[in-house]
This record gives structure tokens, sequence and C-alpha cells, in this order.
């Protein structure tokens, strides 16, 4: 029990690192939370025209999904974990980048992290998804559109994958939790007043 718990902490330290504010500050840019969404993503970082900037935050917010499960299934079997701790390590990776505690809990909407997350429980189902958000917001240009249908596909992809395990039970609540921070972009997609990419 005690290894799990420190596999569930570290995972959630992992998951609140915002790229976000660590790129803004390595290539002097304003504070990600003050302009456009105010969202520390890589898509509200494309509004300075920084799109190094950009690319740090989106594979950074995404690889450290991918440590944080990563290492729960390398080495948490070998310290004693319960068999419900690399699904509660995913879950708890995600919620750290929605609250993270480095950033007075003001996070991002987690897309890329969950992408990551997903790909460390299984690489095909990521990569499938991965690819269907990059079809969609590179054809509409809108990436919110992007992470809602990719939010909807997810849950059933594990499903397929998983069956009824822990592991799909944990990518049912982050799908859920995907919507919900972009309930905003919801209401703006059916105004017709969403941003699209590179505005």
């Amino acid at each position: 029990m005690i290894a799990s718990i420190a596999f569930l902490l570290a995972a959630y330290l992992i998951g609140s690192i915002s790229f976000a504010v660590v790129a803004s500050k390595v290539y002097g840019l304003p504070d990600p939370h003050t302009y456009g969404s105010g969202n520390p993503g890589a898509t509200n970082m494309l509004r300075t025209g920084n799109k190094a900037a950009a690319v740090v935050t989106l594979i950074g917010d995404g690889a450290k999904g991918w440590l944080a499960v990563w290492l729960a299934i390398r080495y948490g079997p070998a310290a004693g974990t319960a068999a419900w701790t690399v699904p509660a390590v995913a879950l708890a990776a995600f919620l750290g980048h929605l609250f993270p505690v480095f950033h007075r809990f003001a996070g991002g909407k987690g897309v890329a992290t969950a992408g990551g997350i997903i790909t460390a429980l299984h690489a095909p189902l990521g990569l499938v998804l991965t690819t269907v958000w990059m079809a969609i917001a590179l054809g509409f240009r809108v990436s919110s559109l992007a992470s809602l249908v990719v939010a909807l596909f997810a849950p059933v992809g594990a499903f397929y994958v998983f069956g009824n395990a822990l592991t799909t039970w944990a990518i049912v609540p982050i799908a859920m939790l995907l919507v919900w921070r972009h309930r905003a972009n919801i209401r703006q997609l059916f105004s017709g007043t969403e941003r699209r990419i590179g505005r």
C-alpha cells in the first residue's frame, strides 16, 4: 500500500509540471495564463508566435503523462504495488496537469498529457487517437473540436482494448474531465466563435 501511494504522489507531482510555464520562462514569453484562452497548453502557446515554445509544451506535457505511467508499469511490481496502481497513477498524473500544485492549481486542459498516458498504457491505441486528433485538427484547424472527438472515442477504444478493466475505468474519467475542461470551447463551437489554430 505504501509503495502504491508513493507512485500516486510521484505521478501527481510529475503531472503538476506545466511545460507551458517552463517554455515561457525559457523563451522569455509572458505567463500563458495571462493571454489568449488563459490555458497553459500548446495551442495557446502558438498565439505568442513562438512555434518552438508550443512544440516544447506539446512534447513535454505528453512526455510527463507517459513517464508517470511507464514508471508505475516498469517499477511498480518490483516495489510491491497493488493491482490498481497503474490505472490510479494514470488518473493522478492527469489530475496533476489539471490542478498543478506548483502553479496554484491552475492547469491546462490535458489533451497532450492524456495522449501520453494512453500511449504508455497501450501504444497502438495512443497512436490511433493521436492520428485522429491530428487529422481533425489539421483538417478543420480547430484544436478543441479534435480534442472533443478524441475524448469521446477514447473510452470506446479503451473498452475494446482492455475490456471491463480498471484501466478502462481510469480512462473514462479522464475523457469526461477533458470534455468538462472544454466546456467554454463547446459553447464557442456552437456559436461559431471558436478560435482556429494559428489565430
